[in-house]
């Protein structure tokens, strides 16, 4: 059954205990879904297909700008830049499979999805957002190494062993997000097919879903659990380990230089663990289109937005890299 524009066809069932399947002629497997997010701001549809029209452009420009002065400006032919390249590529990709959708969305008021789409969206969105976690954890240990063991740190992390770290932290982050996508997809769905929602996550699909979720939300737990738990442990476990070791410098301007490498990496990581594990940890009976749509805008946009400022402006290496950019 397909929709046309927003609307939808309610189904009512009869009341069935918690054994029962729901019978055939009951169910509708949907081939579209409708995303409302935002949709409850009808006023604001024009202002917000602006904001975020501005906000994809800069993601793209100033991530853009991190990858291209690092590739070039052989000051900054370093583990730490080649990792901080590789974040900022990857933050393209992360926003470019949520926003282009959003702001067609708010432009067209065409807010109908494919379940195609919907699907591929998923799959992407949850793949990218396990690397990122990797390779923060990555970030984290390349300054760890740097600061607490700085003697072997051109040993330790050399080119092949930076390489191995990046490709492992995209390829491991592949196959539970397929395997949840599929999953997900491979029960029907019935009654409404709105997603009140920003994008095709997990949590609101499973509100569509008509068969049992328990399996698909065990791995949810799980994906959290490997991507997001244990990477933040891992990193605060680091950051203390630096501070400590920071502390102990007979210098007070190489703990401000100290200080000031490793700070930039800790405000990223806080913004975007925090936000994500809040967003998929919080109980059901608190999650709201409007509050899950705030809390997803944290750690996908306002993420990668501010990333390429919170380096460059707390980092004397990329700001001569950008005049010299500039000056050219």
């Amino acid at each position: 059954m397909k929709v046309k524009g927003n609307t939808h066809v309610n189904l009512s069932f009869p009341q069935m205990s918690h054994q029962e399947k729901p019978l055939k002629e009951n169910l509708t497997q949907w081939m579209e879904f409708v995303l409302l997010g935002f949709a409850e701001l009808p006023h604001l549809q024009w202002f917000l297909f602006g904001l975020f029209l501005v906000i994809y452009i800069i993601i793209l420009m100033s991530n853009g700008t991190i990858v291209l002065i690092t590739k070039m400006d052989p000051a900054l032919q370093s583990p730490m830049y080649f990792f901080l390249a590789n974040f900022s590529f990857l933050e393209i990709c992360y926003v470019s499979v949520t926003l282009p959708r959003m702001v067609m969305n708010l432009g067209t008021q065409r807010r109908i999805i494919s379940l195609v789409a919907c699907a591929t969206q998923m799959c992407f969105f949850l793949i990218l957002g396990g690397t990122e976690c990797l390779l923060l954890t990555v970030m984290a240990y390349d300054r760890y190494v740097a600061i607490c063991n700085p003697l072997n740190y051109p040993l330790v992390m050399n080119h092949k062993v930076c390489i191995q770290l990046v490709t492992g932290s995209w390829i491991s982050g592949i196959p539970l997000p397929i395997g949840q996508t599929y999953q997900i997809f491979s029960l029907p769905f019935c009654g409404s097919n709105q997603i009140h929602h920003i994008l095709c996550d997990l949590p609101p699909v499973f509100k569509l879903a008509c068969g049992d979720t328990f399996v698909n939300e065990m791995l949810l737990y799980m994906s959290v659990l490997l991507f997001g738990m244990i990477p933040f442990l891992l990193i605060l476990g680091s950051y203390t380990k630096i501070i400590s070791t920071i502390l102990k410098l007979p210098s007070a301007t190489s703990r401000a230089k100290a200080f000031s490498t490793c700070s930039s990496h800790l405000m990223v990581v806080l913004l975007f663990f925090v936000s994500a594990l809040i967003t998929y940890l919080r109980p059901k009976a608190s999650h709201s289109g409007g509050t899950d749509n705030v809390l997803y805008l944290f750690y996908t946009i306002l993420t990668p937005m501010f990333n390429p400022m919170i380096y460059s402006l707390r980092n004397k290496d990329v700001i001569m890299a950008l005049r010299k950019l500039l000056c050219k």
